[in-house]
């Protein structure tokens, strides 16, 4: 054996953010629209597809990442959260219940109810503090459209200070142009989070990561790369025949991780930037049939698939001298 590359492994860290496609408990909530999530709704949506999702997304998050670390991620957000319960759910699921996971989670105003959240590996990352930032958008009637918060999670990571901007922006369901605005809306709330960081800790180290329901081209991210000087490792990534999404047998790469230039320092004793990808092992893919090689979904419309999610995983690998 090798023990001097497990050695090396064993610096490395993962940093990964995953959509995990309506995870919803099987009970009614009468505040939110999750009717189509309890065992008497069309979906049919019960205890045993309900833990069968548990059992699979679990398995997906323990295996990012670990074919460079040789271990489960460290840090992992998430979108598409129904509650708490969900995530206390997943943490103690069969894949993940070995790993000292905990979570930072607030109900947002989204009229779906899903939310998006933040797990840690408690023995590497000490939370000190978390706040959301909720943002709303008016309708053509003049109503309010309410979206998922933005959640910031501040901490020390192996005893470095860093902060994690978690995102899930609005969808394109109406149409991309049409809903354009409201992601550069997204991306403008975002800007502001992140100037005021700056403002108040010179040389913050921040990591911003999220389903931006736009690519790296659009003009949401590029405004955000721009005016915050963020850098995209993701830009790369996306190709005719690799994303992280597919829609009319289009590759998107709504998932993405950006970051902070000061990863790229090489200090001792300091977190630096080694890569990033997108996780698409086998397992999560269609295996056959016209949609080979996409997400392997949960649904697809009222039709029970029981895969993992209609996204793959993005991470980020990093090291500690």
């Amino acid at each position: 054996m090798n023990f001097n590359l497990f050695k090396s492994k064993t610096k490395k860290h993962t940093f990964a953010f995953y959509n995990i496609e309506n995870l919803f408990d099987i009970y009614k909530d009468d505040l939110t629209r999750d009717k189509d999530f309890n065992p008497t709704s069309e979906k049919r949506w019960t205890i045993k597809r309900y833990n069968n999702k548990l059992r699979k997304i679990g398995y997906a998050i323990s295996n990012i990442g670990r074919k460079e670390t040789n271990t489960h991620p460290a840090i992992i957000g998430l979108a598409e959260v129904e509650n708490e319960a969900v995530l206390n759910d997943l943490i103690t699921s069969k894949h993940l219940k070995e790993y000292p996971y905990k979570f930072v989670h607030y109900d947002s105003k989204d009229e779906r109810g899903i939310d998006v959240a933040f797990i840690y590996d408690s023995k590497k990352f000490t939370v000190t503090s978390s706040d959301v930032f909720t943002f709303s958008f008016k309708d053509h009637d003049g109503s309010a459209d309410h979206t998922r918060d933005i959640l910031l999670v501040t901490g020390l990571f192996l005893g470095e200070p860093i902060h994690f901007l978690i995102n899930h922006w609005p969808s394109r369901r109406t149409g991309n142009n049409e809903t354009e605005h409201k992601r550069i809306a997204a991306s403008n709330n975002l800007q502001s989070i992140i100037a005021t960081l700056k403002d108040n800790i010179p040389n913050a180290r921040i990591v911003v990561m999220g389903d931006f329901n736009d690519n790296p081209s659009n003009k949401s991210i590029e405004l955000l790369m721009a005016n915050q000087g963020l850098f995209n490792p993701m830009e790369t990534l996306l190709s005719i025949d690799r994303g992280t999404t597919s829609h009319n047998s289009e590759w998107d790469l709504f998932d993405q991780i950006l970051f902070t230039p000061n990863f790229f320092e090489s200090k001792s004793k300091t977190l630096r930037y080694v890569k990033a990808d997108i996780y698409d092992a086998e397992f999560l893919k269609q295996a056959e049939g016209r949609y080979k090689g996409t997400p392997y979904r949960t649904y697809v419309g009222k039709t029970y698939k029981g895969g993992y999610s209609d996204h793959f995983p993005v991470y980020m690998v990093l090291k500690k001298k």
